[in-house]
C-alpha cells in the first residue's frame, strides 16, 4: 500500500461488539439535543463508533459528536438489533461543526485517514454491514465533495485496493444509548480502549496536531 499521506490502521483482534456485550452497565436511550445554530452536520460511518467519536470530538470547530445509527430500515433500533447486521443500519457518528473553523472537506480528509475505506463491511476485527464505511451526506455539496475525494484517492493510488465507502443521502439518525456516548473518555482503562482506540488516537493526534482543541 502506498502512503501518500494516508494512514491505514492495522487489524486488531478485538471486537467492539464483543466488548460491548461483556459490559454489565445498563443505560436508557435519551435524545441528545444539539445547538445547531450556525452549525452544519456531518454523518460518517467508519467502523465502531467508539473509535470515530473519540477522534472527531477532539477537533477544534466540532461542537458535538453523537454516536448512533443511520442507513437502515428499522425505526429506533437497539444496539443488540444493529449488531445482528439485519437492520441495515451502520454505526455512525453525527457531528455538529462550525464551517468557519473546520470545513467539510477537512472532516472528509480526517475520515479517510483514520479508518480503512477499502474493506467491505469490516474494520479490523469488527465485521458486518453495521461497520461499513459510509458518508451520509446532508446536501449536494457534501455529496459532491465525498465523491470527488474518493475519485481523487482512487486515481492517486493512495490505497492498494479500491475505496468501497458508501455515499448515500442522509435520512434519519437514531442516537445510541447513553452508555455509548463519550465512550472512550468514560472508559479509558477498558481493554478495547487501550488496545484499539489508543493507537488510533495517537496517530491521529500526531497527524492533525494543529487541528486539535486547545487544552
Amino acid at each position: 500500500m502506498k502512503h501518500l499521506g494516508i494512514v491505514i490502521l492495522g487489524l486488531v483482534m478485538m471486537s467492539c461488539t464483543t466488548q460491548a456485550q461483556k459490559q454489565e452497565k445498563k443505560s436508557v436511550k435519551e435524545e441528545i439535543v444539539m445547538n445547531t445554530d450556525n452549525m452544519e452536520l456531518a454523518t460518517f460511518g467508519g467502523g465502531c463508533f467508539w473509535c470515530t467519536e473519540a477522534i472527531f470530538e477532539q477537533l477544534e470547530g466540532v461542537q458535538k459528536v453523537e454516536s448512533g445509527y443511520s442507513g437502515g430500515h428499522i425505526k429506533n433500533p437497539s444496539y443488540n438489533a444493529v449488531t445482528t447486521g439485519k437492520t441495515g443500519h451502520a454505526e455512525v457518528i453525527h457531528i455538529a461543526f462550525d464551517p468557519t473553523i473546520l470545513s467539510f472537506n477537512e472532516l472528509l480528509d480526517i475520515f479517510f485517514n483514520t479508518h480503512n475505506p477499502t474493506t467491505l463491511n469490516r474494520q479490523g476485527a469488527d465485521r458486518g454491514t453495521q461497520y461499513r464505511s459510509a458518508v451520509f451526506y446532508h446536501n449536494d455539496s457534501q455529496k459532491d465533495a465525498a465523491n470527488e475525494m474518493i475519485n481523487a484517492l482512487d486515481k492517486s493510488g493512495a490505497f492498494e485496493d479500491k475505496i468501497v465507502t458508501e455515499v448515500t443521502a442522509f435520512d434519519v439518525f437514531y442516537v445510541a444509548d447513553n452508555y455509548h456516548q463519550d465512550y472512550y473518555n468514560n472508559n479509558k482503562n477498558q481493554g478495547y480502549c487501550q488496545v484499539v482506540i489508543n493507537p488510533k488516537l495517537e496517530k491521529f493526534q500526531k497527524m492533525y496536531k494543529e487541528k486539535l482543541k486547545k487544552q
